[in-house]
């Protein structure tokens, strides 16, 4: 299933894209999509038996802002240095465990909001990532079986990240990662049975029309079971929490100098095969 929230911020609504293409409105079904429904099994099958019947109202989509496909986030674990490539062009090291940061749920908007250039940001960059969405309480799984069925779906991600405040500003990386707006989502939650092999997914990014970011979740260096089964080892995860998991090659941190880092008025766009688009405008905070 693809499930999405729409309306205004702070009032959407649970829908559903079914297989043709047509949004239906769940709000008469659940009262939202959040970690509350993906753990529930039967809410989610009465959904999709809902679908299949052809039962469900169908939204005009004109006009209709898509938002965040999850609500009442409640943490936003991120993998940094995750691609070969990006290792590479960055002149890291190849981690050896996974590098774990954190986002705030705050920073989550929607897959086509403003994305706010913060004040005194001279290096924001842009970062298309593959989000993982828990639907299960995950506490010190042993198998990369265990890490998966513990999945409720993906979406994509933007990590946008100020890298004069993330590398360049001393501490850790968070000064760089949770400015306002930097973390749109969406537009929907495809649901892992959809999904059958997260190692196998097309990642793209444009900035005002030129390509960017051409990458695949087979250059991960720590696949989505080992990162899930490795972030449960050191903290509980919940269902509705979100995992970033890194992005590929060609970040404007990567580029030669002058690197091409983002201003207002640009427009980025973003896409993971079946997973859906995004397209955000530049705005300065």
């Amino acid at each position: 299933m693809k499930l999405l929230r729409v309306g205004p911020a702070g009032t959407e609504r649970p829908a559903l894209l079914d297989d043709s293409g047509t949004l239906r409105d769940l709000s008469g079904l659940v009262p939202d999509i959040d970690g509350t429904l993906l753990a529930d099994e039967g809410e989610l099958a009465r959904i999709r038996t809902a679908a299949a019947s052809g039962e469900l109202p169908r939204l005009d989509g004109a006009g209709l802002r898509t938002g965040p496909p999850v609500a009442r986030i409640g943490k936003i674990v991120c993998i940094g240095l995750n691609y070969h490539d990006h290792a590479r062009e960055t002149g890291a090291a190849t981690p050896a465990e996974p590098i774990l940061f954190m986002k705030a749920p705050d920073t989550v908007v929607g897959p086509d909001d403003t994305v706010l250039v913060p004040r005194d940001s001279v290096k924001t960059d842009w970062e298309v990532e593959l989000a993982v969405v828990i639907g299960r309480t995950a506490r010190y799984l042993e198998t990369d079986a265990q890490a998966l069925a513990a999945v409720a779906g993906y979406a994509v991600a933007h990590d946008v990240s100020e890298r004069a405040f993330q590398i360049e500003r001393g501490g850790q990386w968070d000064k760089g990662k949770n400015c306002e707006t930097f973390n749109p989502l969406g537009p929907w939650l495809v649901t892992a049975d959809e999904v059958p092999d997260p190692q196998n997914l097309r990642l793209r990014l444009w900035v005002n029309g030129e390509p960017k970011q051409d990458g695949t979740t087979a250059q991960q260096i720590f696949p989505v079971a080992e990162v899930v089964r490795y972030v449960s080892r050191f903290m509980t995860l919940y269902p509705g929490d979100i995992i970033n998991t890194g992005t590929p090659a060609g970040v404007a941190m990567g580029h030669p100098d002058p690197k091409p880092y983002l201003r207002a008025g640009d427009v980025v766009e973003l896409e993971i095969d079946g997973l859906g688009q995004q397209r955000q405008v530049l705005k300065d905070a």
